[in-house]
């Protein structure tokens, strides 16, 4: 290729030659004279051209050798750092914590053979004096929530004169009783102008469309407050009413998944809390729905647990981020909860990034003794009563509270 490119220069000098000579009237000494300055004039072109295309590439064979070295360097880095990791590993401690579990864990089973036996023997042998007839241990009683002392109707007319109101309760970390996030909690004011908890006028059997639009009401103030306060540049985590009687109500799960799916920025921060007894319950459909909202972001918080002998991690997956325990319950009773030592139940679930939280905190000696558990979150009246939102929100929530109910 080169060579042509001289045989073109050489073919020019001769043109150049030729037109100065026979076109220019030059000597043919000069015309010899041109040819020869025009063919050292390209010729020197041509080289310089080929040097700099020659540095280029050596530029650039120069970073590319330079790029592979730094990546050899780096990879030499890892692989000093991981040498070093499985150096450090001292194998022998973590094989004696594996015996040590093995053991704990055959004791238990030990302990559990036992007391089967002994069931066993207790239940073949019979009383003296009963004929032959074993006395069978009463079962414990179901627990039953209080019924409400307000009725439906009145609470039906209460929501429509506009006199259901959402205060927040902070859940605290412990020790700094920092506020981790802040529970929604349905009130009722009254004719008389008192404040009724929830538990006075939340419909316990029956009045499903009831709790819809309490819960509705509730979702729509959540996200207005999430809204101000990320918009603010305080994002808040709040923890929203929700039960079976939404979930399995199409026109209620629709509205529910659209307005998360509108709110995807702020849906972190919303923490649906449903009861333990309504979250076993749930149907294939109504499961899937809870699928759904935990797609888009939001979690769930399980209430009113009384036993924590549950599949944690399978919780876990279901978007579950905490379980609320009672807190004066734990404290005096723990092995109703759990066969785990009462300060490693907590690190236990932590492993599966779900939170332990104490409900109903009533004294300080509670919350020493939810601090040696290893339980940071706690709510309580001891911590902080419910309380009203800041003016503004209120104001914004109950324009779009409006809106809500004129669309129903």
């Amino acid at each position: 290729m080169q060579a042509l490119v001289y045989t073109f220069i050489a073919l020019s000098a001769l043109a150049v030659g030729g037109i100065s000579y026979f076109g220019l009237t030059f000597t043919p000494a000069e015309a010899i004279l041109a040819s020869i300055v025009f063919g050292c004039v390209c010729v020197v072109l041509l080289e310089r051209s080929l040097r700099q295309r020659a540095e280029q590439r050596l530029e650039r064979a120069i970073e590319d050798l330079s790029r592979l070295l730094a990546t050899d360097a780096q990879a030499g880095a890892v692989l000093g750092q991981r040498i070093n990791a499985m150096a450090d590993v001292n194998a022998g401690t973590r094989l004696e914590v594996v015996e040590a579990d093995i053991s704990v864990l055959g004791t238990v089973i030990r302990q559990v053979a036992e007391a089967v036996a002994e069931i066993e023997e207790k239940t073949k042998a019979p009383a003296p004096g009963s004929r032959g007839r074993v006395a069978a241990a009463p079962p414990p009683a179901p627990y039953r929530e209080p019924e409400p002392t307000i009725g439906q109707d009145v609470l039906r007319r209460a929501i429509d004169e506009n006199r259901l109101v959402y205060h927040i309760q902070p859940v605290v970390t412990l020790p700094q009783r920092r506020p981790q996030g802040y529970d929604l909690v349905p009130r009722l004011r009254l004719e008389q102008g008192q404040m009724a908890d929830r538990d006075e006028f939340m419909p316990r059997r029956g009045g499903d469309d009831l709790r819809r639009q309490i819960e509705g009401i509730g979702l729509v103030e959540a996200i207005t407050i999430s809204r101000r306060a990320r918009t603010g540049g305080q994002p808040v985590t709040l923890y929203v009413p929700l039960s079976r009687a939404t979930l399995s109500d199409q026109a209620a799960a629709e509205q529910l998944i659209v307005s998360l799916e509108a709110n995807r920025a702020i849906a972190p921060g919303l923490i649906f809390a449903i009861s333990h007894s309504e979250w076993q319950a749930l149907t294939t459909g109504e499961r899937a729905l809870a699928d759904s909202i935990a797609k888009k972001g939001a979690g769930f918080s399980v209430t009113d647990v009384r036993s924590l002998r549950i599949d944690v991690a399978e919780l876990a997956a279901q978007g579950v981020r905490s379980l609320r325990i009672d807190a004066a319950h734990f404290i005096d009773n723990p092995e109703a909860f759990t066969d785990f030592h009462a300060s490693d139940i907590a690190n236990y679930v932590a492993r599966f990034e779900v939170k332990l939280l104490a409900t109903g905190i009533t004294s300080e000696r509670q919350i020493v003794e939810l601090l040696e558990d290893g339980i940071v979150l706690v709510q309580g009246p001891h911590i902080a009563a419910p309380g009203p939102v800041r003016p503004d929100l209120v104001l914004e929530a109950g324009r779009q509270i409006g809106q809500l109910r004129r669309a129903e």
